[in-house]
């Protein structure tokens, strides 16, 4: 399989597009490409194509062929709303949720959570997933959002078929019995994470209230960079 790169924007078979500096580098001194080698290069609209590297100087481009016929994974589209935590936590996060085919992670302000998700945070993590979903081999990048509050996070339940918060004291109800009844037929789920410290009873409180479903992912209390992909992969 040729190596895969994400372009801006949407393009069709005989466009040449341009890649930017990280990518350029990684083809010529990285990889070591040089003219006429094949690549495989996707666009903001999810098309994959079959590419052929032009190296002009510095610069580095491709000649897009025919699309590739690779459609991506059937299932919901899942937003993980999670709660920032401390260090470099996030991006691991974001690396392991865009291979496991996560739709959109949204930066979560809740009341236990000490660190922010600032510009320069959210930059390396649209980074991260960009690089994760050229290694996976994954259609399109998974969003990075901006940073949303229990509140803010509350007034969106509505937007989504299914919403689900794994919390420690919720019914002990094993996963796979009560799953499979709170997304049947759901398009849209957003997983809802709290940070180390783990939600306030008044922040489950707003998000049941506004439709969300608390649910237990078993009898071990699972770190907050473990609980989403549990719930993702399920």
């Amino acid at each position: 399989m040729a190596t895969r790169f994400f372009v801006e924007g949407t393009h069709a078979a005989g466009e040449r597009v341009i890649f930017d500096d990280a990518d350029a580098h990684k083809i010529l001194h990285v990889l070591r490409l040089r003219d006429g080698d094949p690549v495989e290069v996707f666009d903001s609209g999810a098309r994959a194509f079959v590419a052929r590297v032009a190296v002009d100087g510095a610069r580095v481009a491709a000649e897009l062929g025919e699309p590739v016929a690779t459609p991506e994974n059937v299932g919901p589209a899942i937003t993980v709303a999670q709660g920032i935590p401390k260090g470099s936590k996030m991006d691991f996060i974001v690396e392991k949720l865009s291979e496991l085919g996560a739709f959109e992670l949204l930066p979560l302000a809740s009341a236990r959570a000490v660190a922010e998700a600032g510009e320069v945070k959210r930059a390396r993590w649209s980074r991260l997933a960009k690089t994760a979903a050229q290694q996976c081999g994954r259609r399109s990048i998974m969003r990075i959002g901006e940073p949303v509050t229990i509140e803010r996070l509350a007034e969106r339940c509505a937007g989504y078929d299914a919403v689900l918060v794994p919390w420690e004291s919720a019914s002990p109800k094993p996963l796979r019995e009560k799953l499979p009844g709170l997304i049947a037929g759901a398009r849209t789920i957003a997983i809802v994470v709290g940070p180390e410290g783990g939600f306030a009873h008044s922040e489950i409180d707003r998000l049941q209230a506004a439709g969300a479903h608390p649910i237990s992912l078993g009898t071990r209390i699972l770190r907050t960079e473990t609980a989403a992909m549990a719930l993702v992969a399920t």
